[in-house]
């Protein structure tokens, strides 16, 4: 027999599959395989390759298992393999149908079956199965589709969803740290999703977050010692109905999330106070009457506006009914424009006001800077250094290019701080004081002096972070009382809602036990929707979410530590 394909040959003896050529080697090692190839070609647009199993080799029946050798008939398979060389390859495989020599057997006859080259039911070597599978995995239907096109494999994006959904899941093994989250499936519609703490893998996911779906899982699977959670009442009860003797913690993230947004309610409600946090602007000295040049004002700019405004009311008043695009045509104007300038009543009106500078983090340091420069330190990278040791965290170019001014003889533009928000003022609430920048610690600082109610929150706030930090709960029933007393409703309803729990918090604040794991697992399901366009089912994003994990345990990639 001649070989058309070396390539083809080399693939073929490194897979274990013998050439007619190789009947020596075969009489000398009968055992090695059990196929030889009749021919390879490779002139087309497809290799293919024709082969066929042995008479002599016996072969295990598909029902029982006894080995037979009584050949019934023959029939020709044609699988599908990776591509070679940049063209598909299709495996023209003979293979015999044999007689079941077990009486008690249930078959007749069966198909002999090729170790690593065929499979049941299937026309796909288990090397492009394998494939078709993992990308179905990591990229679901469209994106699979799409990336076997270029590797020269034509599958429709629902035939891969097919053969992703076949893929069995690993066996659940009922972790000791048990993490429950939930997330965001469509609009108003959440899930639950639970996590292997101590693998850090995903165990599976549902839709919505009763108690007793969470309940009966864990029902089925007792042998759970901790569960970490937030603070929902649906999980609490669930926790409690189906692992009673579970150690439940509520995560720390979660009490501190919350305490978060209980200090942005008292800030909005307390929004009057918040522009105390900004500095009294200096006095302007206005110039007296008789220095003022009225004609300085005069840009051109403005003369330009005066000049439109008094062409198109030249228009529109001697000609009145006109449409702007005949106004429009007749001046060679925009027609945004005419209608701009013919309604407005003058033409001040019309120019395009100057909107203040937007706040920077270089603008509490603006007057240290102008100092420096009186002083004579010109070198802006010396600059720099001096108000990074004094806690600004921006760039050397920020610097460099606010200096420019004084450089050319210009005052330094002057800085207009506007209010903060709610939100802003619970974050800087909420950072801890090692961790502030200059200018928060004295706008915050003019803030809490202004509020006594924000410098109230702001101590309890405190106090809290210091239980967290030292992981004792021993103040945690005077804090509680603390917050109840602190006559704002919203530490109030706080303090109410971690008496219902409180027992979960206390092991939240002393051991070790947190929830991120499960956010981060959030953050790969959310991923995994996204690359399915958000309209991936519940079965699916469960199949793709779980199976990802574990395949990324398999690969590690470059970092074998990096977590999956």
């Amino acid at each position: 027999m001649e070989i058309t394909a070396g390539l083809g040959l080399s693939a073929c003896r490194s897979a274990g599959i013998l050439c007619s050529c190789d009947n020596e080697l075969f009489k000398l090692l009968p055992h090695l395989t059990s196929v030889v190839i009749v021919s390879v070609e490779a002139t087309g647009p497809i290799v293919a390759i024709q082969g066929r199993t042995f008479d002599a080799v016996s072969a295990c029946c598909t029902g029982c298992g006894v080995m037979s050798d009584w050949v019934h008939s023959r029939y020709v398979r044609h699988l599908a393999d990776t591509a070679l060389g940049g063209r598909p390859v299709r495996i023209d495989l003979s293979v015999r149908r044999l007689y079941c020599e077990n009486p008690a057997c249930t078959k007749v006859t069966f198909a002999e079956q090729v170790d690593g080259l065929t499979v049941r039911y299937q026309r796909r070597t288990p090397l492009l199965q394998n494939l078709v599978e993992t990308l179905g995995i990591l990229l679901a239907g469209r994106g699979g589709a799409r990336l076997l096109c270029i590797l020269n494999t034509v599958l429709s994006r629902t035939s891969v969803l097919f053969h992703l959904m076949r893929v069995p899941l690993p066996p659940t093994v009922t972790p000791r740290v048990l993490g429950v989250d939930d997330f965001a499936l469509y609009t108003g519609t959440y899930g639950t999703l639970l996590v292997d703490v101590g693998t850090r893998l995903p165990l599976t996911l549902w839709q919505g977050r009763d108690a007793e779906t969470l309940g009966r899982w864990l029902g089925e699977h007792p042998g759970v010692e901790v569960v970490c959670r937030d603070g929902s009442p649906s999980y609490r009860q669930g926790i409690t109905a189906g692992a009673p003797n579970a150690l439940q913690v509520s995560d720390r993230f979660h009490l501190w999330q919350g305490l978060s947004r209980r200090v942005q309610e008292i800030a909005a409600t307390h929004r009057g106070c918040l522009p105390a946090a900004t500095p009294e602007p200096e006095p302007v000295i206005p110039e007296p009457a008789a220095i003022r040049n009225p004609e300085a004002a005069d840009t051109p700019a403005r003369r330009h506006a005066k000049r439109l405004f008094e062409a198109v009311h030249a228009v529109t008043d001697t000609a009145h009914g006109r449409s702007y695009h005949s106004i429009a045509r007749e001046l060679g104007l925009n027609r945004r424009t005419v209608r701009k300038y013919a309604r407005a009543a003058t033409w001040q009106e019309c120019i395009r006001r100057r909107y203040p500078r937007r706040p920077s983090p270089l603008d509490p340091y603006l007057g240290y800077l102008r100092q420096r420069w009186d002083e004579g330190e010109h070198n802006a990278f010396a600059l720099h250094q001096e108000i990074a040791a004094k806690g600004y965290r921006g760039h050397y170019q920020q610097v460099k290019l606010a200096v420019q001014p004084l450089r050319r003889g210009l005052p330094l533009e002057e800085v207009h701080e506007r209010a903060p928000t709610p939100r802003e003022v619970a974050r800087w609430i909420a950072t801890g004081p090692d961790q502030r920048v200059l200018h928060v610690r004295e706008r915050l600082s003019r803030l809490l002096e202004h509020c006594p109610e924000l410098q109230r929150t702001h101590e309890l706030v405190r106090e809290f972070d210091t239980m967290l930090d030292t992981q004792d709960a021993v103040l945690l029933p005077v804090w509680l009382d603390r917050l109840t007393s602190s006559h704002l409703p919203a530490l109030a309803s706080l303090a109410k809602t971690i008496h219902e729990d409180e027992a979960a918090v206390v092991q939240g604040i002393t051991t070790s036990f947190s929830s991120g794991v499960n956010e981060g697992r959030i953050t790969d399901v959310k991923l995994q929707k996204r690359i399915m366009g958000g309209r991936a089912g519940i079965p699916l994003l469960r199949q793709r979410v779980v199976l990802t994990a574990h395949l990324r345990r398999r690969y590690p990639g470059s970092d074998p530590q990096a977590p999956p």
